[in-house]
């Protein structure tokens, strides 16, 4: 490798944007919550892919209460007991969809709430 092609891939590499933890949870919460959506819009005929992001949706919020009761984390702890009650109404709440006797809004607007949260409260 010459060293115009080392000193373009040495730059291109400063060029990505750089990542970071929020911006990692942010856009798998979006891409969870995309799902939801697409798969609630599609109706009973499609209910297997809803299942299928409830299910999606569920494992992020497991995460998400691993890592709020680890002693490493460094949220307030009013936040992690307020975010822990939105992690156990998520799991009762994705239960009542799965038995058809809820609607996934509410788990979208959740999960758009915590998206609004990792951006600063930008909309």
């Amino acid at each position: 490798m010459n060293a115009l092609l080392k000193a373009k891939s040495a730059y291109s590499a400063a060029k990505a944007p750089t990542r970071t933890a929020k911006n990692f949870e942010y856009e798998v919460i979006a891409r969870v919550t995309r799902r939801l959506i697409t798969a609630a819009q599609k109706g009973r005929n499609e209910f297997a892919e809803l299942a299928a992001a409830l299910n999606d949706n569920r494992k992020l919020w497991s995460i998400f209460t691993a890592d709020l009761a680890s002693t490493g984390n460094p949220l307030p702890d009013e936040l992690k007991l307020s975010l822990f009650e939105l992690a156990e109404f998520t799991r009762q709440h994705t239960r009542k969809v799965l038995q058809r006797k809820a609607d996934v809004r509410p788990l979208v607007e959740i999960n758009t709430a915590i998206m609004r949260g990792l951006r600063g409260g930008a909309s």
